[in-house]
This record gives structure tokens, sequence and C-alpha cells, in this order.
């Protein structure tokens, strides 16, 4: 195998185990394709799956998820803390080796075409893919969530690049798409006040002045009782892991709340936990090719 394309695809489902193993023996069943985690969350009622190998499978693979998806997710009496749009809600595409963003921007929007034909659901491109500038960020095109997308796809500024301006009756839309390496990061805190985590989340984000390559929110886990930064790390050596969790640990601190734990959700470079040892131990003179696996992989 020469090229190698990672995706990272997302649905609307957390709770029910059947519908997650339905889902994974999909990608399971694709030759040329390694499923290599998938995690999922109650409180966020949302799974996560993590599939790696020839691009052309992959691609392959994201189309079984989604026709899968379809057939198990009705959004209509979906309920959970993260937003979401659609049944399957997001497919992103992550070059890894001797391949460039373009060659996944080209696999994105055949694939989105593919799924908007067969499978009737319409989709939207987003980051590297995106037709538009406002069109780039996942966020944007969600909000109104699955509730709001059937009157804002009439919008003339949020048509769907593919499927007409209808959604879906029970998959409503997906967001498909190229971009590089994320990291789902989320930092617990120890209140139920999720007003705390949302003024935090607005520091912290990009789009309010806070941390360059920063997306987040806060959300509640009612199984907990406890309130979540939710945080897309979008470039982790723009803004690397340790500088975001200092920097929620100090805002928490004026509430007089405590940072009790984080999670990363699915896999993460292995550079950025090692960025983040680093800094912590206050190593001297560290260099990278000190890890072991670095020199292994």
């Amino acid at each position: 195998m020469s090229k190698i394309m990672e995706c990272i695809p997302n649905i609307s489902e957390g709770r029910r185990k059947e519908v997650i193993e339905a889902v994974a023996d999909e990608i399971r069943s694709t030759p040329g394709v390694t499923l290599l985690d998938y995690s999922s969350d109650e409180s966020h009622n949302r799974s996560v799956f993590t599939l790696l190998g020839d691009p052309v499978q992959v691609s392959e693979a994201a189309f079984k998820l989604a026709k899968k998806a379809e057939e198990l997710i009705d959004l209509n009496v979906h309920h959970g803390e993260h937003p979401r749009m659609g049944a399957v809600d997001v497919i992103p595409f992550v070059p890894i080796k001797e391949m460039d963003s373009k060659e996944c921007v080209e696999l994105s929007v055949k694939l989105a075409e593919r799924i908007a034909n067969e499978l009737d659901i319409p989709v939207f491109l987003y980051e590297d893919s995106a037709t538009a500038p406002h069109r780039k960020n996942l966020a944007a095109i969600r909000k109104g969530q699955f509730e709001g997308m059937a009157e804002k796809v009439h919008d003339p500024k949020w048509h769907p690049d593919f499927g007409g301006e209808r959604i879906h009756p029970t998959a409503g839309v997906v967001a498909v798409g190229a971009r590089p390496p994320l990291i789902a990061f989320n930092i617990n805190l120890d209140t139920p006040d999720v007003n705390i985590a949302n003024n935090i989340a607005k520091i912290i984000r990009e789009s309010s002045g806070g941390l360059r390559a920063v997306k987040s929110i806060g959300i509640m886990l009612e199984d907990r009782n406890i309130a979540q930064v939710s945080i897309n790390m979008c470039n982790y050596k723009q803004t690397p892991l340790y500088r975001v969790f200092e920097l929620v640990k100090i805002e928490a601190a004026r509430y007089g709340v405590r940072v009790i734990g984080s999670e990363i959700i699915g896999l993460t470079p292995m550079e950025a936990l090692v960025d983040t040892a680093d800094y912590y131990l206050k190593i001297e003179k560290f260099d990278k090719h000190q890890v072991l696996e670095s020199h292994l992989l």
C-alpha cells in the first residue's frame, strides 16, 4: 500500500450498542481498510470512528457507514448534548502517507455526490473542500442543528452543495470534507453549572478572540452531573494541548472551580502528547528523537 488516507466519521448514536456495532461492521467488511478505533459517549449520544487505508477503499467504507447510519438512525427521536445535523454528522478525510490535501478534496467531492445521489442525503462540503469561505467552519454549517436545518437550507448562503434545498426526513444532512489532523479534547469541571463551561469555551475559542485553531463549547454531562468544555484542536502545532489545558484551569479558578480530568476522543498524533509531556516534565535539552516509538515508526 503506497497511499494512505485516514477518515474519522461521526455518527449521531452513542447509546444503542447494536447500531454502533452494525456501523463498525461496515468498516470491518471493507477490504484494504483498518478500523483503528471507535468510541461512544452516552451524554453526547455520538460515536466517533477512525479508519485508515487505501484512499479509494476508505471512501467506500465511509459510504457504507453513511448508508447504515441512514437506515438505523432517526434524528427525530435523537437527543444528546453534542450538536448534530445528520445521522452521519461529519465525514472528514485526512492525508497520511504519499498524498496531499488536494487528493483528499477530490475524493471528498466524489463521496459527497454519491451520498446525495444514492442515499438521498443532502451534503455540505467543508474545511479544505468548502466551496466558499463562510462554509469552511463546520460549526457554522451545523448551526441550527437538525431541527432548524429544513429552513436554513432555503437560505442562498446555505444551499447544500449536493442534494437540493431540503433535508433527509430522518438522516438530516452531512458535512464531508478534507482537513488536517484534529484532536477531540474534552476537559471536565467539578461543577454542574454549564454556564461556567460555556463562558470558558467562549474565552478559549478562536472565533471569540481566543486561541488559534481552537473550537469549543460548553456541555452538560448529565450522567456525571458535571460540566465539560468540549474542544476541537484543529491544529495542535499552532496551539498545543497543554496551553489549552492551562488556560481552562486559569479561567475555571476564577469561578472557584477545578479541572477534574480530561479525555481525548479517538486517536491523536504522538507528537501532540510528547509536546505536552515535555512541557510538564520540564525536560532540559529534550529531543523528540529520544522517544523510542519515533524510531520504530
